[in-house]
Order: structure tokens, then sequence, then C-alpha cells
């Protein structure tokens, strides 16, 4: 029911000059949810987001699981920078070339504008490891996906997969996989308060690590909240370790790369860096586990951004003391016709 790690509050910070490096004005944290207001859950039971949809629609689809999508095999040009899968536009920072067991960041909370109730937006850190069809990768952060939640609220997420999505795997607790043991903390459910333009900005710190005699991977929310974890069972690669870190942006629409027009569908605020660097979508203090090591800063990493007329990164790591990324943008403008 607890992990065998104890991780310390204070475990990010790799050197003592990153003390006192935050500005005025930089994100507070949350940990707050709406349904807190109403109430708590007592001890030895966990909160449930009630479901109110079929478990599977009329096409098919298993609800709560991603859409599986065909990877992209195409030369890399300045419209398309990177070969990710279809239907999924990222703007994001990654590293690899280690074993990872865990992964951190603090994440700036907003609430995107969702064209179509089949699209969804999301910020999110995911440890990964596999191929591009049946890659595995447990994830966690924030999202707006109105085909899981029914409705536009920004919400906190988990997500699994063993395969690429194509049979395994599902957000929060619609399907069996991910083991909640925290009466705090529902999946699932509306984070409050959130960023707005010009106004207070809030932020949520989540970590995923492994657990280093079970292999299980829990997610810690708030440096302070053990939430559950996914049994070691579920994979076979990354049940040892996770091959690629990954921080950022994630839209999915069936109306990206190329096609027209363009989802209106925003990633982070909807606003595009680098101007107005505090008012867009915003990742700091990413952090990794190697070999179920210390947290420490990655040392190599890479921006990939799949449309960057659409959605765009601005990553700052020379002459700052702790690196940090703004993401986001509107989708379909006159850049993004």
């Amino acid at each position: 029911m607890s992990p065998t790690k104890v991780l310390k509050s204070n475990g990010t910070i790799v050197r003592e000059k990153l003390d006192g490096t935050k500005k005025k004005g930089t994100a507070t944290t949350t940990t707050s949810q709406i349904w807190q207001k109403s109430g708590s859950c007592p001890k030895g039971t966990i909160p449930i987001r009630r479901i109110q949809k079929n478990v599977i629609n009329n096409n098919g689809h298993v609800y709560g699981r991603k859409r599986p999508s065909e990877p992209r095999y195409q030369e890399t040009t300045l419209d398309n920078t990177t070969n990710s899968l279809a239907n999924h536009s990222v703007s994001e920072v990654y590293t690899e070339g280690y074993s990872y067991s865990g992964a951190k960041a603090d994440t700036k909370v907003w609430t995107p504008y969702v064209e179509k109730e089949d699209e969804y937006s999301t910020s999110r850190v995911v440890i990964q490891n596999g191929g591009l069809r049946d890659f595995e990768l447990v994830e966690t952060g924030w999202a707006v996906n109105p085909s899981v939640y029914n409705d536009h609220e920004t919400r906190l997420y988990v997500y699994w997969t063993a395969d690429g999505s194509r049979t395994t795997g599902c957000f929060d607790l619609t399907c069996p996989g991910f083991v909640q043991v925290n009466h705090k903390i529902a999946l699932g459910a509306a984070i409050y308060p959130i960023s707005k333009p010009y106004g207070l900005p809030y932020q949520i710190i989540v970590h995923i690590y492994k657990d280093p005699e079970t292999n299980n991977w829990w997610v810690n929310y708030g440096e302070s909240i053990d939430i559950g974890y996914w049994p070691s069972e579920l994979f076979v690669l990354l049940k040892y370790q996770g091959i690629m870190v990954k921080w950022g942006g994630e839209v999915y629409s069936s109306m990206v790369k190329g096609k027209h027009p363009h989802t209106a569908t925003y990633m982070g605020n909807g606003e595009m860096p680098p101007a107005m660097y505090d008012e867009c979508g915003t990742m700091a203090r990413m952090r990794v586990e190697q070999n179920s090591g210390p947290l420490i800063m990655p040392e190599w990493t890479q921006v990939n951004v799949d449309e960057y007329r659409c959605y765009d990164i601005s990553y700052l790591i020379d002459y700052v003391a702790d690196p940090i990324f703004y993401y986001g943008g509107p989708g379909r403008s006159w850049r993004c016709p």
C-alpha cells in the first residue's frame, strides 16, 4: 500500500545555487481539486469518478483508451520536424540514452479550448520504452478531454499502455491497471484553481518513479502525496526501465499534420511562445532518476516540435540556473491554416 522508496520534498534541488532563483510571479503550487469543497473520503477508501458512458462506443473504440495511430514515416522537413504518430501533434522536450527510473516537472495549469468532443489537449510527463508501434509508457499531468470526462474542465490524469494503446491501457481507473491507494486525490477530478491570463499563476507538481524493490511505477502529486502505482506485471520492457522521458504538450485530433482546416484546439493556453513567456504553457524543474538514483537535471535534452506554425516551443537552457521551457499555440490561425 506504500512504496518502499521514501521521497524527500527537497530532492529536486541538486545544487545549492538553485535556491532563491524563483523570480517574482513564478507559479504557485496547487494541489486542490473542486470535489474537495464538498467533503473528503475517509481513510481506507479512495475517491472514484462515476463513469456515465458506455464502455465501447459505436465505432468499437474502448472508452478511456487513447486511439492507436500508425507511425508516420517520412523525411524531416521544416514543416514536419519529427516522425511522431499521426493525429498527434506535440511540442516537447525529451531525453534518452540512459536507464530512467523516474521523471518529474512543475507544470503550469491552464484550461485550453478543445474544438471537438473527440479531441483532447494535455500537458504531461511521460516515461517510455519499446518501439514505434508497440511502445510501453506511463504518463501523468493535466488534460482537457471531453470524450473521457464529458466536459471541458482541466483534470488531473494518469495513463498507461503496454502496446501502443492498441489493446491495453486507459485513463485513470477506467480499466484494470492503476492501483490507487490514497484517499485525498481523485484521478480525473477537476483541478482548482486554474491560471488565468494576466492573473495569478498556478501549477501542479507531478512525479513518476519506479520502486526499486517491487518495480511498480508510482505517481506522486505535489511532492507529498503518493496517489498509487502501476504494477510491474503490466509491462515487459518498462518493468525494468524507461529509455526515454518526455515533457510537454500534446494535442490529439484527426485534423493535424497537413489536414485542412487545421483543428482550432489549443495547446497550453493557446498562446504561442516566446511572446509573453509567463502567459503560455510552462514547465520547470524537469528532473530524471537514473537507475533509482537521486533526482537530477537531465544531462542531454532535445526539442521535438511537430507543427511549429501551429504549436511551438521555446527552451531556455543557457545562462539560467534551472532550464525552463514554454510551449503552446492556438492551432488554426493565419500561420496554421
